[in-house]
């Protein structure tokens, strides 16, 4: 369950997307197989292998990218979330997330 952002952010998210950008979304969620994690990021871009290299650029493991047309994401949640997010420089979602 996703909570926490408004159309008009899913929306860029998407659009951002479909361009082939790496593009970041970060909501609030809840999910039973993730105990104490309330917050994701889903990394996203149309272009898998522009995607598959940010993942290994950053350590994370390409096979669990999910492709979904058309709008391919890897999920971030936990401790590699905010660490990525800094290294990222995306300080609003660290500071309105409160990770």
């Amino acid at each position: 369950m996703a909570f926490g952002i408004n159309r008009k952010e899913l929306e860029a998210w998407k659009q951002a997307v479909s361009r082939g950008e790496i593009a970041f979304l970060t909501h609030f969620w809840l999910d039973p197989r993730f105990p104490g994690m309330t917050t994701v990021t889903k990394v996203g871009c149309s272009d898998l292998e522009r995607l598959k290299s940010w993942c290994e650029t950053h350590g994370l493991p390409s096979r669990h990218i999910h492709n979904r047309n058309p709008f391919p994401h890897f999920d971030l949640i936990g401790p590699k979330q905010k660490e990525i997010l800094i290294e990222e420089k995306l300080w609003d979602h660290v500071e309105r997330f409160k990770l």
